[in-house]
């Protein structure tokens, strides 16, 4: 599964310092190869920084002082190596996040996948699912959700059960309706949820051909072929070899003419597949596959 977008943490000065020593590099790799070879879940091609942050942050967050001992205490303990991919994949998304995307996809996509008698989407690093009932939503309201399956992936198994479940706080509604007002919504936002309490339940028929499952974008193989592909702000966080691996599993898991969308920081261009594409939409980052 796909990571989601990490959280970026410089409160601690020991987070925000230049790496001090190859003792640190190696203590990092040792720790990113024995979590590849023990568990299957390879972080050894994310960009550094970033993970340099986040692993420092559960060292702390173990009562641990040094990342030689977080790599013995991951090892030996399931539920420690288990935290420690939750912090390294921590969830940052909405409801129709960057609404002109949305609004774009409906003028510029939609039209596309009318001529389809079947639909397959693959939102690849879901998070906790907020981006995948956006698109439910929004086929619905188009008429095409009927014949379209949504594939839901991530690596990170607890952000993968929030969104199995539908259940969101209450509190991000305001912001959730004014975004999809934004993003071209017809109805009110107000009929696809249920409130109670401090939450809200997303209705049951925007789950009815959506499939969630574990995917890791860094080890796994392409399992179907899809006609739109949405990865979103997740590359930002892999070097080049990692970006170029992701970037052949999306070519290879596309239909002719399928269509790629990437996040606001990430782009095909400079990429092995450059010339695969053709921009639907350059400053969207909507993406169609011509060979």
């Amino acid at each position: 599964m796909a990571p989601s977008e990490f959280t970026e943490f410089s409160d601690m000065e020991s987070y925000s310092q230049p790496v001090e020593s190859e003792r640190e590099l190696l203590e990092i790799e040792l720790l990113l190869e024995g979590v590849h070879r023990l568990y299957g879940y390879d972080f050894r091609n994310y960009a550094l920084p970033s993970l340099r942050r986040r692993i420092w942050h559960q060292v702390h967050a173990e009562h641990l002082s040094t990342i030689s001992g977080l790599q013995e205490k991951v090892l030996h303990d399931r539920a420690c190596f288990q935290r420690l991919v939750y912090s390294l994949s921590i969830p940052v998304t909405e409801m129709f996040r960057d609404p002109p995307l949305f609004r774009t996809f409906r003028e510029k996509v939609i039209p596309l996948l009318r001529t389809y008698p079947y639909i397959r989407i693959w939102h690849a690093g879901c998070s906790t699912g907020e981006e995948v009932y956006s698109m439910a939503i929004l086929l619905h309201e188009e008429g095409l959700y009927d014949k379209s399956r949504i594939y839901a992936t991530d690596m990170n198994g607890k952000s993968l059960q929030v969104a199995k479940e539908g259940i969101f706080g209450i509190q991000k509604m305001k912001l959730y309706t004014k975004n999809y007002q934004e993003a071209g919504g017809t109805r009110s936002f107000s009929e696809y949820y249920t409130a109670k309490y401090n939450s809200v339940i997303f209705q049951p028929f925007l789950r009815k051909n959506i499939i969630f499952a574990e995917h890791n974008l860094a080890t796994d193989q392409s399992f179907n072929e899809f006609n739109v592909i949405f990865c979103r702000n997740v590359m930002i966080y892999f070097d080049e070899t990692l970006r170029n691996r992701v970037h052949s599993l999306f070519h290879d898991s596309l239909s002719h003419f399928g269509v790629l969308v990437l996040g606001a920081k990430e782009s095909i261009h400079f990429t092995d597949y450059d010339d695969c594409y053709e921009p639907l939409d350059k400053v969207e980052k909507i993406y169609r596959k011509i060979k």
